[in-house]
């Protein structure tokens, strides 16, 4: 038996923001970074608060949330009594106020408050879930957070707000929504739901994503990748995700790596990896999961005359995106050196098998096998 939830009220289109309007006499308690604090956005969002709010703002969230930014978020809200905790910006802001949103319920602050998201960048999803991520500085470890008790009550999807994201940051995130559909289409907890919402989100991932890395003002799509991540959020709210996530936590927190853009270089070596098609023998451990890829290779129209095909195909088109997106193809070309990759592949390998995506990973990996996806994705 499974649970599928929908808890967050969507509000879409042109007119979205004027959904704040509809609260009077609140106390707002706004979580964001310094960037759209210091932007033009901040105000605009404001300019649709009732003139009755109370707001108080904390702009203090950086990427890769830590347990500290959460610890100051809270004790800087001690005595404000919020009514309305309100995330605005990506996937750090909204994964913070989450986190803060967690501990805050533990001691009693912030029951019975209502939780509104604004997502700034087309990507993470954390709109729509229960996940967040938190990162152990000292550790060097990112941990997610899995409970129906930070879901959102509400996300404004408002496109427009995404219109000035530059180019790398829209690959990096759209690149983000594909790893999140992919991961959601052959987990193990997939289901027809799921798999509707995570077909759709990668269809207009392949669609529109070129599109607006290119650009930013394609207003048609911007406001489709917006949904697209929106679409790839509630389908992996449903089914979590897999070992390709499990990878990008221990790394990127370990090499701090951007989040999409580890997802991306990995993501061609664990769909290899996954369909039992690595180091050339394409016909011995095929696995469900290689006709789940080949799934995705059909219905986005590419060869897949067979599975084998259909995997090839699928791999081929993540890496012709890649290329067009002017994104690295390898943690070395990246950045990441010999030396750093020896010292730390163990770790990070025992990382992932541990981190709480990879339970859903449609095949069961060994801790050489994340090493060797690892090594792939190195060279």
């Amino acid at each position: 038996m499974q649970k599928i939830r929908f808890g967050t009220a969507l509000y879409i289109g042109e007119d979205s923001l004027k959904r704040l309007s509809d609260f009077k006499n609140e106390k707002i308690f706004i979580v964001t970074d310094s960037f759209i604090a210091s932007s033009a956005l901040l105000p605009q969002i404001r300019s649709y608060m009732d003139p009755s709010t109370e707001i108080l703002v904390f702009s203090e969230v950086i990427p890769d949330p830590p347990i500290d930014n959460i610890v100051a978020g809270l004790e800087y809200s001690k005595d404000f009594s919020a009514t309305i905790l309100l995330a605005i910006g990506g996937g750090s802001a909204i994964d913070a106020a989450k986190a803060m949103l967690y501990f805050g319920k533990l001691t009693g602050r912030f029951s019975g408050i209502r939780f509104i998201t604004i997502p700034t960048t087309s990507g993470t999803g954390s709109e729509v879930t229960d996940f967040s991520i938190i990162t152990d500085d000292e550790k060097g470890t990112k941990y997610p957070l899995i409970t129906e008790e930070i879901l959102p009550n509400e996300a404004i999807l408002d496109a427009g707000l995404i219109a000035g994201l530059p180019p790398k940051q829209t690959a990096d995130t759209g690149m983000d929504v594909l790893t999140h559909a992919i991961e959601a289409y052959v987990s193990t907890n997939a289901n027809d739901i799921s798999d509707a919402l995570s077909e759709k989100a990668i269809r207009y991932v392949f669609t529109y994503l070129e599109r607006a890395y290119k650009n930013g003002g394609d207003k048609e799509a911007r406001e489709k990748m917006h949904m697209a991540s929106t679409m790839a959020g509630m389908a992996f709210n449903i089914t979590s995700l897999g070992i390709n996530h499990g990878i990008a936590h221990a790394a990127g927190a370990r090499w701090h790596i951007p989040h999409g853009r580890i997802n991306s270089i990995l993501l061609p070596h664990v769909i290899r990896h996954n369909a039992g098609m690595v180091e050339g023998n394409y016909g011995k451990n095929r696995t469900l999961a290689a006709g789940r890829y080949a799934e995705i290779a059909k219905f986005l129209e590419l060869n897949a005359g067979n599975v084998q095909a259909g995997v090839r195909s699928l791999v081929n088109a993540i890496l012709a995106l890649q290329k067009k997106l002017s994104m690295p193809k390898s943690l070395s070309e990246w950045g990441i050196t010999k030396e750093q990759f020896e010292s730390d592949k163990n770790r990070v390998a025992e990382a992932a098998l541990a981190d709480r995506c990879t339970e859903t990973n449609p095949v069961t990996l060994t801790k050489e096998d994340v090493i060797h996806i690892l090594r792939k994705s190195f060279i």
